[in-house]
């Protein structure tokens, strides 16, 4: 915990009220398990995950800069090989605010054609909105063509995700250490499934284990409808995750994140699935 003021915490707790409802616009499903675990009771969110393009108009840093005003510091660095995203995230001192992981797309390692898709979206976004707080729950700032979003698809999953979504909250992450009615991934994956709602099983149901001191599931994205510029798609929008953490030795819990679990968790998103 921090000694922050009660103004800045309720700052950052708007921010995240404003995160969640535009969230939740295309999850209902998140609303309705989080009264299945919740019984009605708030819930704390272990981390909130971004996805972006490493372009300097809108790259992880420029969407962090939001946070770190804030309060947040960073706090671990990573790299997804086979997707071709690097990702950072972000922690408060102030330990019962959600952790935040920004990944970002290396649009120089993709097709001059997706390349061009991507770099003309970006184009479309006004600097004086990227620098606004509000950017972070803003959605797209552009239209594409289902065509486009084929082309995207066909190379890069999460490229097409961004070009249907733009900037929202990818999860929201439910932490099961602070869970009331349940202490296990287990037990809240089976809730979740008798709830009638898909897990991800790329990886096994449960990615991490215990060793690793991070244990993570996640739902399958809700379907949601999309408008491109030539009509509109029912495609995958955003997902549900759950979250156990171990302590380390010196009793604290483990704080940072498993790659090779969210190399999974990434393909919740995922059309194909």
């Amino acid at each position: 915990m921090t000694d922050i003021t009660s103004a800045q915490h309720q700052q950052v707790t708007d921010l995240f009220t404003n995160i969640w409802k535009n969230y939740i616009e295309v999850t209902p499903s998140a609303h309705k398990i989080h009264q299945l675990l919740g019984a009605g009771a708030d819930l704390i969110n272990d981390h909130v995950a971004y996805r972006t393009f490493n372009h300097p108009k809108v790259n992880l840093v420029t969407l962090a800069d939001h946070l770190v005003k804030l309060g947040y510091k960073d706090s671990g660095e990573y790299d997804f090989s086979s997707k071709k995203l690097n990702a950072k995230h972000f922690e408060h001192a102030d330990t019962s605010l959600p952790k935040v992981f920004i990944s970002e797309l290396r649009i120089e390692e993709f097709s001059e054609e997706v390349q061009k898709i991507i770099t003309k979206m970006i184009d479309s976004i006004d600097e004086k909105d990227v620098a606004d707080q509000s950017f972070l729950y803003s959605g797209t700032h552009w239209q594409v063509s289902q065509a486009d979003y084929q082309t995207l698809l066909a190379e890069s999953e999460y490229a097409a995700w961004v070009s249907a979504w733009g900037y929202r909250a990818n999860h929201f992450t439910v932490s099961i250490n602070h869970l009331e009615n349940f202490s296990s991934i287990e037990a809240v994956n089976a809730i979740v499934k008798a709830g009638g709602f898909v897990l991800n099983t790329n990886g096994g149901e449960i990615k991490g284990n215990e060793i690793v001191k991070l244990e993570q599931s996640s739902t399958m994205a809700d379907k949601a409808v999309v408008k491109f510029s030539d009509g509109e798609a029912i495609i995958p929008s955003c997902f549900y995750e759950f979250a156990k953490r171990y302590p380390l030795d010196c009793g604290t819990l483990y704080s940072g994140f498993v790659a090779a679990s969210a190399d999974k968790i990434f393909e919740s998103t995922n059309v194909a699935a």
